[in-house]
């Protein structure tokens, strides 16, 4: 119980530390909106040349575009969760410090990110979709069993967005700068999640691989059981199953880092 304390402490304070950037927030739900508004345009008019494309009618395509812009700083996509941080005290040495705390230090990142992910699906994400649902026809089911499994997902989707960040964090301790690295997890994560197009719009083989791949758990598979075409166990497995083959991949990575630290900082 007292860990359980402790990570449910570290995830709070994740959470106020987010909030205390009020008006980085109220920027970055504008820009958010004005990126949903440009989207949702692009969005109408390819829907209006290629009426159900990817299985979605139109109100479907636009509610998917803002749930993209609800989802991008809360799964981090495009990067800005804690892997920065934790990246940064690998290259200066600080970590040596993380890994003498008598705590783990994969959850004690998890419980920060998470705490991170709350306070951008609320502070940053809630308001532009709540914005497109004033301005737009959106698909929004009005079972709340659909929202309450739909929120269900979100929370897997943060399970495996952390696990994908913090391998790529973890590549800090032998490449030192992870910057090339951040940069291609930021371009494989706009593409295969769906954050430019829909999956189901992908053809062919293409369509079927980018599904498969972990990606597709952050936007595709909440969105479709909220769209109404995903079915909520077999989309709740597939997220849980990337989500411990990353976590697990995780820990194995930790414990091969940790045998070779090397502190650099002062």
């Amino acid at each position: 119980m007292g860990a359980q304390r402790l990570y449910a402490a570290v995830a709070a304070g994740g959470f106020r530390r987010y909030a205390t950037y009020r008006a980085a927030t109220a920027a970055g739900v504008f820009t958010n909106t004005v990126f949903g508004l440009i989207l949702v345009y692009t969005y109408r008019a390819l829907w209006d040349e290629k009426p159900h494309l990817g299985g979605y009618d139109q109100a479907q395509a636009v509610t998917y575009v803002w749930l993209g812009q609800a989802f991008l700083s809360t799964l981090a996509i495009g990067g800005g969760g804690v892997e920065d941080e934790l990246m940064e005290r690998i290259r200066t040495g600080d970590v040596a410090i993380d890994l003498y705390r008598p705590v783990d230090l994969q959850l004690w990142w998890l419980a920060a990110d998470l705490g991170r992910a709350f306070f951008q699906l609320l502070g940053r994400g809630l308001v532009p979709f709540l914005f497109g649902a004033l301005c737009f026809p959106l698909h929004l089911p009005s079972d709340p069993r659909v929202w309450a499994g739909f929120l269900l997902s979100v929370l897997l989707a943060m399970l495996v967005g952390f696990g994908i960040r913090y391998l790529v964090a973890l590549s800090a301790f032998w490449l030192l700068d992870g910057t090339g690295v951040v940069q291609m997890a930021w371009l494989l994560g706009f593409f295969c999640s769906g954050m430019l197009l829909p999956l189901n719009v992908f053809p062919g083989a293409l369509g079927e691989v980018v599904r498969a791949l972990p990606w597709s758990s952050l936007l595709q598979a909440p969105a479709d059981l909220l769209l109404g075409h995903g079915e909520p166990l077999p989309t709740y497995l597939f997220q849980a199953a990337w989500a411990v083959v990353l976590l697990g991949a995780g820990r194995l990575v930790q414990s091969a880092a940790t045998r070779r630290v090397v502190v650099q900082g002062g």
